[in-house]
């Protein structure tokens, strides 16, 4: 019997229900992969709570790593045996094992084992296409982005600074200015007690920043506004504190002529070329230690409610996991 989290309504962590199910027959282009970690990410709590909708009932999850255990009549890339990491719908990675399209699968690299390479899918491929895809860097470009010290954070910055800019990060409590500061930040900023956008407008003696990659949302997007430059572009690729709304085209984006996106990261990675442009950079990034990744947290998949009530109270600080 396979262990799964199901979802039959929206609502908090306590709707949240684990149960045993016979896994169906693997379909011609999937494979049924025996999961050994899976990647905690805030989207979850999105599609728990019904901020992003989808059918139910549901499994939850997207991301995860395991081993190939059968593969369809179809599959010719994979094997038996291999070692595989993916992220992405079908959603349905709190289980202890699933069958999986290999449409967003890749194989895993020796050197990265199963606990890194389920945190790399989600946050690790995030990074690499703000960074290269959406707003493409410069080396020495000043960059600010928000809660420096979490998931993506610490992936994102320490991904920047080795590309050579100078990076400015927000946290929101002084625990994390020192977690932020280890993974690349320049500056970090504690926008629980200073203004961020004129610290950042000290910093860059006044003339702001380049670009704005914001994953809060509703809390920091007129600060976010204010801190860009000319011709800045606000990357706004998340809504920890809850979506914007309502924005001022007039008021917000005409006076600097700003760009403004609300980027996806599946708009980015729609093909199997650019998932393995996307895995192969983030990869080498790892290997060559460019990228450290540290788990501060894992979860037992029966414990799955805690993980998300710890999830949404900030209690975790940068990748978690869930062990099936």
């Amino acid at each position: 019997m396979t262990k799964v989290v199901k979802i039959e309504k929206t609502g908090g962590p306590e709707v949240l229900k684990i149960e045993k199910i016979e896994l169906g027959t693997t379909g011609p282009e999937e494979v049924l992969i025996e999961q050994k970690a899976i990647g905690l990410n805030f989207i979850d709590t999105y599609h728990r709570s019904g901020l992003y909708p989808i059918e139910l009932p549901s499994g939850i999850g997207a991301e995860g790593s395991g081993v190939i255990k059968k593969i369809g009549s179809k599959v010719k890339d994979f094997s038996i045996g291999n070692r595989v990491a993916y992220a992405g719908v079908p959603l349905g990675a709190y289980s202890s094992e699933r069958n999986y399209p290999i449409k967003n699968l890749v194989k895993i690299p020796d050197e990265i084992d199963f606990n890194i390479a389920a945190t790399l899918m989600t946050k690790g491929l995030t990074a690499y296409y703000l960074l290269y895809k959406t707003y493409p860097v410069s080396s020495r470009e000043t960059l600010l982005f928000h809660s420096a010290a979490g998931g993506v954070g610490q992936f994102f910055c320490q991904w920047a600074k080795s590309l050579g800019c100078k990076v400015i990060g927000t946290v929101g409590s002084e625990e994390k200015i020192s977690v932020a500061k280890k993974n690349g930040c320049d500056f970090v900023i504690n926008y629980s007690k200073e203004n961020f956008a004129k610290k950042v407008l000290e910093l860059t003696k006044g003339k702001g920043v380049s670009v704005v990659y914001d994953g809060v949302g509703k809390n920091t997007f007129e600060g976010s506004i204010e801190c860009l430059q000319m011709r800045g572009m606000l990357v706004s690729f998340g809504n920890s504190s809850g979506p914007v709304e309502n924005i001022d085209v007039k008021k917000m984006i005409q006076p600097k002529s700003l760009y403004f996106t609300r980027p996806t990261m599946f708009h980015y990675l729609a093909t199997k070329n650019e998932l393995e442009e996307g895995t192969e950079k983030l990869f080498e990034k790892v290997k060559l230690g460019k990228i450290k990744v540290e788990i501060s947290k894992k979860y037992d998949l029966e414990d799955v409610v805690q993980a998300h009530k710890d999830l949404e109270e900030r209690k975790i600080i940068g990748p978690a996991i869930i062990v099936p």
